[in-house]
Order: structure tokens, then C-alpha cells, then sequence
């Protein structure tokens, strides 16, 4: 016989839709900054941050996937995109003949850190300045939470390789 539902509570329901909500709304509003101040998708500036952020500015596709939590068809499509603007290229992998490796070029250096400053600002200021720094380590420690407990889940493991069942990860 199936179980009631553990129904949210009117406390329980709040948090989650504030959650929720704000979440989105501030996702929406740093994209349209981002793409306003810098011609930066949100996706652009996720792929460059990674990259820029390796010491040598390239990494394995399957490493970048990794990082991101993408899907391999996301960041396919992604970096078909970003190549063609030349802010990225694909080279052979000489570890690994069937992979490739994304490295950032000079044009997606200079992307990111023109970008940067303006989003950092509009995260500052739509996010952080919000919160007392108290409230920022409760934020970290309940996000971390969170994640540990994700991580810990069926699927939890990073991105989900479309060809690949949980019993081959």
C-alpha cells in the first residue's frame, strides 16, 4: 500500500519557493547583465571561468564536462559555438587519442577578464551586499549541505553521460 506524501508545511513551502524563486530570478537578471555589459552568455562565461582557471588554459572535454556538470551534448553544442567565435579550440588529446582538449585562445582570455570585473560587481551587489557576513557563512554552510547530501544521492556523481548507466559510473 503506497505511503501519504510528506506534504510541505506552510513554513516548509515558503522557504522552498523563496528559494527557488530567488534563485531563478537572480540567474536571470546576472545572464541579461552579463550578456548586456560583455556579449557573454551565462554558458560562455562558465566555459571560460573553467578554462582560465586551469594553469595552462586547456583541459580534456571529459574534465570540462566534469567541471561544469553538463552533459556531454551540452557542452558539444557549447563549444561548437564558442569555437566558431573564436574564443576556444579543440585540439587532439596527445594523452588520449580518443578525446580532444578545449583551450582557451587569446580572444576568450581577453573575454573573460573583460567580463569579469562588471559581473562580479552585479554578483556583489544583487547577492552578497545583501547579507551580513553571518548570514553569507550560514548561506555557505546550508549550500554545502545541500551538495553533500546531492553528491551522495543515486546520480550524484556529476554530469550524466547519456551512453553510460549507473552500473558503468
Amino acid at each position: 500500500m503506497p505511503t501519504e506524501p510528506r506534504w510541505l508545511n506552510p513554513r516548509e513551502d515558503r522557504a522552498w519557493r523563496a528559494f527557488k524563486h530567488a534563485g531563478h530570478q537572480l540567474d536571470v537578471s546576472l545572464s541579461r547583465h552579463l550578456l548586456q555589459d560583455s556579449g557573454l552568455t551565462q554558458a560562455d562565461y562558465e566555459v571560460l571561468a573553467v578554462l582560465s582557471g586551469n594553469s595552462i588554459d586547456r583541459m580534456p572535454a571529459r574534465e570540462l564536462c566534469a567541471a561544469l556538470s553538463w552533459e556531454k551534448s551540452r557542452l558539444s553544442h557549447q563549444i561548437r559555438g564558442m569555437q566558431q567565435r573564436g574564443l576556444i579550440a579543440r585540439e587532439p588529446n596527445p594523452d588520449d587519442a580518443r578525446s580532444v582538449l578545449i583551450c582557451l585562445l587569446p580572444a576568450g582570455r581577453r573575454a573573460i577578464e573583460d567580463a569579469a570585473p562588471a559581473h562580479v560587481e552585479h554578483v556583489r551587489r544583487q547577492f552578497i551586499d545583501l547579507f551580513t557576513p553571518a548570514e553569507l557563512d550560514t548561506l555557505a554552510t546550508l549550500g554545502e549541505r545541500a551538495l553533500r547530501h546531492l553528491a551522495d544521492e543515486p546520480f550524484g556523481e556529476g554530469p550524466l553521460d547519456p551512453d553510460e548507466t549507473p552500473a558503468q559510473r
